[in-house]
């Protein structure tokens, strides 16, 4: 049921993946796929660090951008051919459509704000793909509705951060208000921005009790997953042992039985030649 919450949740996202009520074929092609998908998703990470440091020429970006497009398209492609329900798929995947579209002006050379927007969505859904074909991470995530969880309290931090910047005269932008947030949800506290209001130190002390039951929570899931690991490990090797008993015994049961036949004919040879000595005994 709570695999079932996280795989929804993903698919309202835009990130799916194939449904378990397509045929194999999709599903085998789904598997192929991951794999670029991911050094695609790596690469996006790269690209990004080198055009954020200035280190990537004209060129490059050109071609990276071709790459990573031609990388979408023919996942999209791929996948539409092979589907049952094409629909279903562009809806349950509506992202992959939107990259793929969204990416024709920048290939054409509209390098605008919007490339920069383009590009910064693109990095986004590295994550996003890294959580899809990463069978443990969707297990793990859907287990106590901790991939929702996590959404939620995503949706709290920014909406915690623009408050926050609205509230307290000590952050001037809501970037201030937003590192501000994920520094006091995670318990770290820099110490570079902190609230000057009574107002903005109760939400704080607020954000922060919500930071300790995150990660308390956070924690628990983890151990809890890795046990369930290791456990699950156990019990499959238990089967294959039983398994191997229940064999042992059916062959030694077999042996049994042959050993009881090999015994029947046995008494029934020595029982044959009993006969005659005893017939050639009474005519004498």
């Amino acid at each position: 049921m709570e695999y079932e919450k996280h795989s929804a949740l993903m698919r309202i996202v835009g990130l799916g993946g194939v449904d378990e009520r397509e045929n194999e074929t999709a599903k085998r092609w789904g598997r192929r796929l991951e794999a670029p998908m991911v050094l695609a998703a790596i690469w996006i990470l790269i690209d990004w660090y080198l055009q954020a440091k200035g280190l990537e020429k004209g060129y490059v970006t050109f071609a990276s951008d071709w790459l990573i497009w031609l990388v979408f398209l023919s996942e999209l492609v791929i996948m539409s051919i092979v589907v049952d329900d094409r629909i279903r798929y562009l809806r349950h995947n509506w992202m992959s459509p939107l990259i793929v579209l969204a990416g024709l002006p920048v290939l054409w050379g509209s390098e605008t704000f919007y490339a920069g927007i383009l590009r910064t969505m693109r990095l986004a859904l590295t994550i996003g793909i890294f959580f899809r074909v990463s069978k443990d991470v969707r297990n793990l995530l859907s287990r106590h509705n901790l991939g929702i969880t996590l959404f939620v309290c995503f949706i709290i931090l920014i909406v915690s951060g623009l408050l926050i910047s609205g509230i307290d005269p000590a952050f001037e932008t809501p970037l201030d208000g937003l590192w501000w947030a994920w520094v006091t949800v995670t318990t770290v506290g820099y110490g570079d921005l902190v609230p000057a209001t009574t107002e903005g130190r109760i939400f704080g002390s607020v954000l922060i009790l919500m930071g300790i039951a995150m990660f308390s929570m956070l924690t628990a899931s983890f151990s809890v997953f890795f046990i369930e690991q290791d456990e699950r490990e156990l019990s499959e090797k238990e089967e294959r042992n039983l398994k191997r008993i229940e064999s042992l015994e059916g062959k030694l049961e077999n042996i049994e039985k042959q050993l009881d036949k090999t015994v029947q004919l046995l008494q029934d040879l020595n029982g044959k030649e009993s006969k005659p000595k005893d017939k050639n005994s009474d005519q004498e």
